[in-house]
């Protein structure tokens, strides 16, 4: 396969990094294509749909021998499951698939086109192996989700120091709790005085989880 194009997001690294595409609608990205596959033509239409789905690859990950079974995050850690019951980003092909949020399609920058994305579950400078339009036939209303939909998820409450959210504009502030409200921590992990670190856009977040609620207490410019 051939890298088509590159997203840029606001994620330099995996921690802090959305489990799945549009948890966090704030977190944006730029699809920018590679010079051979730079037409206008190519994306002529997809202004017409909201959505879209972008397959990709997991290009920071060290890849091993194949193993049949991972540890999803969200069970623990503990339990096993077949990689291809899973979302795990260790798998034979390393492909990953996000549906994302259209927010604008540039047709007259130097890089044209370029598309704007919102929702977005990947490290900035991920490959892109394919751009396919979202349409009405990939909703399932009566899809049955298995243990994702059988693990209760509450979310945390996310509590920002006042001297630390001054820094921030509003949309900054909004991905960053939502980013933390969905817990990036693995399961397996409770202790209520450990300090969690994350990099967001140009920004260091720390902060620290004591039962369902998270306290940032430091947010610095990197």
């Amino acid at each position: 396969m051939k890298k088509i194009a590159v997203i840029y997001t606001q994620f330099p690294e995996k921690f802090g990094v959305p489990r799945q595409s549009g948890l966090v609608e704030q977190a944006t990205g730029k699809i920018v294509f590679e010079p051979e596959y730079r037409a206008k033509e190519a994306v002529r239409g997809l202004e017409e749909f909201s959505h879209l789905w972008l397959i990709w690859g997991f290009s920071k990950n060290k890849y091993g021998e194949f193993s049949p079974t991972v540890r999803p995050p969200r069970l623990g850690g503990n339990v096993r499951k077949g990689v291809f019951a899973t979302r795990s980003p260790f798998r034979p092909n390393g492909l990953g698939l996000s549906s994302l949020k259209i927010e604008k399609i540039d047709l007259e920058c130097n890089n044209a086109p370029v598309i704007y994305v919102q929702g977005v579950d990947m490290l900035d400078g991920t490959p892109i192996y394919d751009i396919k339009p979202y349409v009405s036939a990939d909703c399932r209303t009566d899809a049955v989700c298995g243990f994702e939909s059988a693990v209760e998820f509450k979310g945390l409450n996310v509590k920002i120091e006042s001297d630390a959210a001054r820094k921030l504009d509003a949309k900054t502030l909004a991905a960053i709790k939502s980013i933390i409200a969905n817990d990036p921590r693995p399961a397996y992990q409770n202790d209520k005085d450990r300090v969690y670190g994350m990099r967001f856009d140009k920004y260091e977040v720390k902060f620290k989880v004591d039962g369902d609620t998270a306290s940032v207490t430091q947010i610095e410019m990197v």
